[in-house]
């Protein structure tokens, strides 16, 4: 694969047209790759900067088929693309990652908990159900989380079920049923893979979530874990790389048990929101790590240049439709402070919108500065209050 990607008709194609996609293709141009993108928005953050933009579903058969038929290979930037079509590419010679196989784990989280405890991932304890009927039957092992185990994003299809009053707004459908686990924090370390079995990991992150959106609102890099600790989550990151099959990128998020102890909660074979730093502050990013994987380059260095913290860009409550961005003129004054706008055109209460990473020479002085650029870059909307 690396002797052929420079050439000037190689074609990659991401399925997915997202913020994702977008920060994919800006690294890309400096390799001079042209990317061919899939999304069913016209409106999409790639749409006007992909060398070609398709409109249509990557979750349909025939869609991702003809896309991605002439293509020399294809990854994504969404678990939730069809498989089938994947399978059909791969039997004809389309270069396909993360593999199909990987993402029939990843997006099933009834597999991927599955996954874990048949090669011996420490995880949460968890049972599977098929409907909320099945759900009532465990209403003695309160509290837990529930998961569907299909179609979940960015914090939907995921709720906490504490009491009986809980159960009547419980998820229809198969869900994971997972014990709530006494932890200190949540870490994300994201490992790249290549074809060939070389494995590099990025330093791990501490991840601060929105209690009301179950959305990362803060990472800190680097995290506040110990040495050891470090070791430990940077080697079971390679371990479920290493078993799930990977080539790519796959951002391994777990927990941190007031025991030390290390449970693996979730993973994504992409490029991911807990990895957005790498751009600002480590001397390769997750976009080019992920690149690097999939043509089978040598991997990069992932070491941090300096510590820096991510803010996510949400969109503000009571706010919906034509997108403002207010404050953004007074932290563009403020050293070290990159700002990173998705190109969404509308906004929601807390849709991602972009991000903003602060670097600094202490990490104190990078989170103290995130909370200002937090206060005061709001992402409002120049229309009606919702």
């Amino acid at each position: 694969m690396a002797s052929n990607f420079y050439g000037r008709d190689f074609r990659l194609g991401i399925l997915g047209g997202g913020q994702l996609g977008k920060m994919l293709i800006q690294q890309a141009l400096n390799y001079d790759l042209k990317i061919h993108v899939l999304d069913p928005s016209p409106e999409a953050p790639c749409s006007g900067i992909a060398h070609s933009f398709t409109v249509g579903r990557f979750d349909d058969y025939e869609t991702v088929y003809e896309f991605g038929k002439n293509l020399d290979l294809l990854t994504i930037e969404i678990e939730h693309v069809n498989l089938e079509a994947l399978n059909k590419l791969v039997q004809e010679g389309v270069e396909v990652h993360p593999h199909p196989s990987v993402l029939r784990v990843v997006q099933d989280k009834g597999l991927q908990k599955q996954f874990y405890r048949i090669h011996g991932i420490d995880t949460a304890p968890f049972v599977l159900v098929e409907n909320v009927d099945e759900i009532k039957q465990h209403r003695n092992d309160f509290p837990f989380m529930q998961k569907l185990r299909k179609g979940g994003y960015d914090g939907r299809g995921v709720q906490a079920l504490k009491t009986d009053e809980d159960l009547y707004a419980a998820m229809p459908g198969p869900s994971v049923l997972e014990k709530f686990v006494d932890f200190e924090k949540e870490i994300s370390v994201i490992v790249a893979r290549s074809p060939k079995g070389e494995m590099k990991t990025f330093p791990a992150v501490d991840m601060v979530f929105n209690s009301e959106a179950n959305l990362v609102e803060f990472l800190y890099s680097p995290s506040s874990i110990t040495p050891k600790l470090e070791t430990k989550a940077r080697e079971l990151a390679c371990k479920v790389a290493e078993a799930i099959g990977l080539t790519g990128v796959l951002a391994v998020e777990m927990f941190v048990t007031k025991t030390g102890g290390l449970l693996v909660n979730e993973v994504a074979p992409r490029p991911h929101n807990s990895g957005h730093q790498t751009i600002e502050g480590n001397v390769s990013s997750q976009y080019e790590q992920h690149l690097r994987a999939i043509l089978n380059l040598p991997l990069g260095d992932t070491s941090i240049i300096r510590p820096t913290v991510m803010v996510n860009l949400l969109g503000e409550k009571g706010f919906s439709g034509p997108v403002k961005y207010e404050g953004i003129e007074k932290v563009l004054m403020w050293p070290g402070v990159h700002v990173h706008l998705y190109g969404k055109s509308e906004t929601k209460p807390f849709r991602k919108m972009g991000h903003v990473t602060v670097a600094s020479d202490e990490l104190s002085q990078a989170k103290a500065l995130a909370l200002k650029v937090q206060k005061t870059l709001r992402v409002i909307s120049n229309g009606s209050l919702v």
